[in-house]
């Protein structure tokens, strides 16, 4: 039995996971966001609900926003900033007294599909998180791939590829940088840009719905930056499946749009990779940390 728990800046859902993948006891809480030492509490008394509901110590796995750094071990790139500079893996093992896996929440979304959803059986998945923010992880062979420095699958901050006059040097980032992939694609990103054009302040499923010439073409400098930013990830990592979680997962419109356009910057004349929707949906984030616990560990 696995325990994972996604923490995100407004709610905390935990589960307990079976080996076959089925979902058995599963709870929300509101994320004390501003309280670091709140949140260490609210996340032991999860896991020990969890281990009291099921009779036995679950492992513990845990997705959170931002990473350790792998050399002080401490929170690092977190917009829940009460967690950012803290040892909160030192500080739930103290508290739990037992081990505690824990990865960025696009990590676990990738590692989620890849091992029981829309990614089963692919020998390299490329998971993508396009909501307020976007992300990514990268699962090769069943194992996701966190990086030397722990920032493997940080697509998110990468720059626009192939930008164009207009887009350079790009919108701020929170991070300190201009033009990365999170303001041009996330949903956020993708208003911004609608309201430059038109005037218009509409959210990103409004100018989706919308039938209008403007919001016509804003989905289609969606659709060119997301093939140029996912063309740029197949021409480094080559991965056979890419799957698309967050808010504009949902839009049918997107699976074959960017793979017409993507043709025009991929180094190759056959292009088997998939584009996909998850499987999981909103469940992904949380069980892909109870995954960060194998079958075989």
């Amino acid at each position: 039995m696995r325990f994972g728990l996604d923490l995100g800046g407004t709610k905390m859902e935990a589960v307990l996971l079976q080996p076959s993948g089925e979902i058995v006891w599963r709870e929300r809480r509101a994320t004390p966001a501003e309280d670091y030492a709140e949140i260490i509490e609210v996340i032991a008394e999860l896991a020990e609900k969890a281990a009291a509901e099921s009779g036995i110590e679950p492992s513990i796995g845990i997705g959170m926003p931002g990473s350790l750094s792998p050399q002080t071990g401490l929170v690092r790139n977190s917009n829940t900033q009460s967690l950012n500079g803290q040892p909160i893996k030192q500080d739930l093992e103290a508290r739990l007294g037992r081990e505690v896996r824990l990865a960025n929440d696009a990590n676990c979304f990738a590692l989620s599909e890849a091992t029981d959803g829309a990614g089963v059986d692919a020998q390299s998945v490329f998971g993508v998180i396009v909501g307020t923010g976007c992300g990514g992880g990268l699962v090769i062979n069943g194992a996701l791939q966190n990086g030397v420095n722990g920032i493997g699958g940080e697509w998110g901050h990468n720059p626009l590829a192939a930008p164009r006059a207009d887009e350079v040097p790009g919108p701020p980032c929170y991070c300190g940088r201009h033009g990365c992939n999170e303001v041009w694609i996330s949903g956020s990103g993708f208003a911004r840009d609608h309201k430059e054009f038109t005037g218009e302040t509409m959210t990103g499923e409004e100018i989706i719905a919308s039938d209008s010439e403007a919001a016509k073409a804003s989905f289609e400098r969606l659709c060119d930056r997301m093939a140029r930013a996912l063309g740029a990830v197949i021409n480094l990592v080559d991965p056979e499946v890419i799957v698309l979680g967050g808010g504009l997962s949902n839009v049918e419109a997107l699976y074959t749009r960017i793979p017409e356009i993507w043709q025009a910057y991929i180094f190759s004349d056959v292009i088997e990779t998939r584009l996909v929707r998850n499987q999981h949906g909103d469940a992904s984030g949380v069980r892909g940390a109870a995954w960060l616990w194998p079958l075989e560990d």
